[in-house]
């Protein structure tokens, strides 16, 4: 078996000390330019490959990024890990990932294990996360980049999509066609979501001299939106229903089916989030588009111009788009 060649060898080797080779291995201005070359070829010569921890520690820096994710986002979170770790390779940093439990794993106590592992940076895919909750990460002066809220200051940065904008465009639309009887189901799981849906709804009503009403809450004593719905759908029905998540979209479609009213002819039906289940079902349900992948690359490469100290301004909010993608639950 090979001899593996350490620091202690290249040392030997360009007979200098260890600390001479560190500082060299690490980029540091203190070496006399016929040192840095002597420690340079002995490298060469022997093949010596710096360990990524070693350098870390020599650096005082992990180069290791937490990742935080909510359980309860898995389905959609797969494709921003994907984006995340591929950015992340490209500048030669770790992903650990760190999940959160409703109930069971606080943010706080989240927050404390990442800060006491000396994390380089950290990026948070939470729309529940609440101003108290990143002052504490403030504190410590680790950057931060958030996914899904648009927030930012010295060490923090966002990337999101304004999805009440999104749905101030939809409605809009229906409005200007004189068709008002809209409505939108709580989704008890992502109210941060729905918080930024009705605010949008809100405004299309109010800039067309309306109000919107048509707000479904799910009452805490139905274990399921689909419970609800089908006693819902029995009394009611609307020209329009507007789901957040893929799941919710087929507890409608269902339970308006189960309630006789025909889909798109009596009742149209949009979710705002697409997956591959929209167009399993039937009548496929419309969705938009949100670019998950590059919320991911673009979050990663937030932090890294941020621990760079990248010295060329850059935005530390950036918003990306969607594409409405209309089917056969929409006329």
């Amino acid at each position: 078996m090979m001899k593996r060649i350490t620091i202690y060898d290249v040392a030997k080797e360009a007979d200098v000390s260890l600390a001479t080779v560190s500082r060299v291995i690490n980029g540091s201005e203190v070496v006399r330019e016929d040192t840095r070359m002597k420690v340079q070829e002995a490298i060469e010569k022997l093949g010596y490959k710096p360990n990524a921890i070693a350098q870390g520690l020599a650096l005082q820096k992990t180069t290791t990024i937490a990742l935080i994710v909510p359980e309860a986002s898995f389905f959609y979170t797969g494709q921003i890990i994907n984006g995340l770790i591929d950015v992340a390779k490209i500048y030669k940093y770790n992903i650990i990932l760190h999940t959160t439990t409703e109930g069971i794993s606080e943010m706080n106590d989240i927050i404390e294990t990442i800060i006491k592992s000396h994390v380089d940076g950290v990026v948070i895919f939470n729309d529940k996360l609440n101003q108290d909750e990143l002052n504490t990460l403030t504190r410590y002066q680790v950057p931060i980049v958030v996914i899904g809220n648009r927030m930012s200051d010295e060490t923090i940065g966002s990337v999101y999509v304004d999805y009440a904008k999104l749905i101030y465009d939809f409605a809009s639309g229906y409005l200007e066609r004189g068709i008002t009887d809209i409505a939108l189901v709580e989704d008890r799981k992502n109210l941060a979501m729905i918080k930024q849906l009705r605010e949008g709804l809100n405004k299309a009503f109010a800039d067309h001299g309306l109000s919107f009403d048509n707000y479904i809450a799910i009452p805490k004593e139905y274990r399921s939106s689909y419970l609800y719905l089908q006693k819902y759908m029995k009394e009611h029905h609307h020209s329009l229903m507007i789901t957040y998540r893929d799941s919710q979209a087929m507890a409608v479609l269902n339970t308006a089916k189960e309630a006789g009213i025909a889909i798109p002819e009596e009742m149209e039906l949009a979710c705002v989030l697409d997956s591959k289940y929209l167009a399993m079902a039937r009548p496929q349900i419309s969705g938009f588009k949100i670019p998950d992948y590059d919320l991911g690359a673009v979050a990663m490469r937030i932090l890294t111009k941020m621990l760079q100290n990248e010295e060329d301004p850059f935005d530390k909010e950036i918003e990306l788009t969607y594409i409405y993608t209309p089917r056969k639950s929409t006329k």
